[in-house]
């Protein structure tokens, strides 16, 4: 082959190289054209994804007190009451207290007169005495005169003396007139069950006094809950239309379930003198501890079948998580689940979240 012919060859072979480049060029370009529309068509998709804005607390265990609320009345302690009774038959001349009325010791509460019999009583009483000091004497005389024996005084001697120990009985007891039966305490008139003019016999109630710092609140709890509170336990008192409660503890739980009620007495003791006599209260009971995540009430939601949960963030996704509620004491609730103590959980904007679900955090979340 000439020289010339291997020029024209090589002529030939580049021509023909750069036809098919410029055939091939446009099919490249327009291929890349449509992979980069694809990308931005996958970005701005990515960009629309639904999303929430959201805001989280930490997760945090802890416990909170196991608590059961009764209602009931404020009353004498059975410790401190008193019953004001007829010392003797006697009639009721002054009653000098109502019920509810405070009295301080010694303050005067009822006058009583003594009854026919008393009086009759009396006067025998005093005649015998009378008698027995006269017998005495006699015998005291006789004695000096040889006619009687030292046995024989020392008979009218023990007889004076006995008809004197009945005739200050008598007088003690208020036979000898008018008498006055005084507190014996600082109290509260509870009731009074006399009325002036009445007869009332020895051992005849006539008023109850309470102590005033002997005032408990008797409430009733039901069968099933009275054997979780035991003597001691802390108490909340709240009496009824207010909003400032009392500390208190459980002093007695009772055994037996009242007929009129169904419930079990429970006593529990009162500060003094914050509370009166019939006042109505609320008692929460503090019974025990219950331990699991405490999370704020607005935490937990309820699905379409009524089973809590509650949505956790796990990185910038939403996650839910089904829970058990154990407690619930105000604001704040004690739930146990499946939860990751390293993720937060959400608040504000939890009940708009799903599985999955892209989240924004506002400021301020606890993350």
């Amino acid at each position: 082959m000439s020289a010339r012919a291997v020029v024209d060859r090589r002529r030939a072979l580049a021509l023909a190289a750069l036809v098919l480049v410029a055939a091939v060029m446009p099919l490249w370009l327009c291929s890349c054209s449509r992979q980069a529309a694809s990308d931005e068509d996958q970005q701005s998709a990515a960009g629309s994804a639904p999303s929430v804005l959201v805001q989280t607390v930490p997760l945090q265990q802890g416990s909170l007190p196991r608590t059961l609320t009764a209602y009931g009345v404020v009353q004498a302690a059975p410790s401190a009451q008193n019953s004001i009774v007829a010392p003797v038959a006697a009639r009721v001349g002054q009653m000098y207290v109502r019920p509810g009325q405070a009295v301080s010791t010694g303050a005067p509460l009822v006058q009583l007169l003594p009854s026919l019999p008393t009086q009759v009583s009396y006067a025998q009483a005093l005649s015998a005495l009378k008698l027995a000091t006269d017998n005495v004497q006699r015998t005291r005389q006789l004695l000096s005169q040889f006619l009687a024996t030292n046995e024989q005084l020392a008979d009218v001697e023990k007889a004076e003396s006995d008809a004197r120990a009945a005739l200050d009985a008598l007088r003690a007891q208020g036979a000898g007139g008018p008498r006055t039966l005084s507190a014996p305490f600082d109290g509260i008139v509870t009731d009074v069950s006399a009325s002036v003019r009445s007869l009332v016999s020895e051992g005849t109630p006539l008023l109850d006094l309470a102590q005033r710092n002997g005032l408990a609140l008797m409430v009733g709890v039901p069968p099933d809950q009275a054997a979780s509170i035991a003597v001691g336990d802390s108490v909340d008192v709240t009496p009824i239309g207010q909003s400032t409660s009392f500390a208190g503890k459980v002093q007695e739980r009772g055994a037996i379930v009242q007929a009129d009620s169904g419930l079990v007495p429970v006593q529990v003791t009162l500060p003094p003198q914050r509370l009166v006599p019939g006042e109505s209260a609320q008692a929460v009971i503090t019974i025990g501890t219950v331990s699991g995540f405490v999370v704020p009430h607005e935490a937990v939601l309820i699905d379409d079948g009524g089973n809590p949960y509650v949505v956790q963030a796990a990185g910038d996704t939403a996650k839910l998580v089904n829970v058990q509620v154990l407690d619930t004491q105000g604001d704040r609730d004690v739930i146990r689940g499946p939860l990751d103590t390293h993720q937060p959980l959400v608040l504000t904007g939890n009940y708009q979240a799903q599985n999955g679900m892209k989240l924004r955090f506002a400021s301020g979340s606890g993350r």
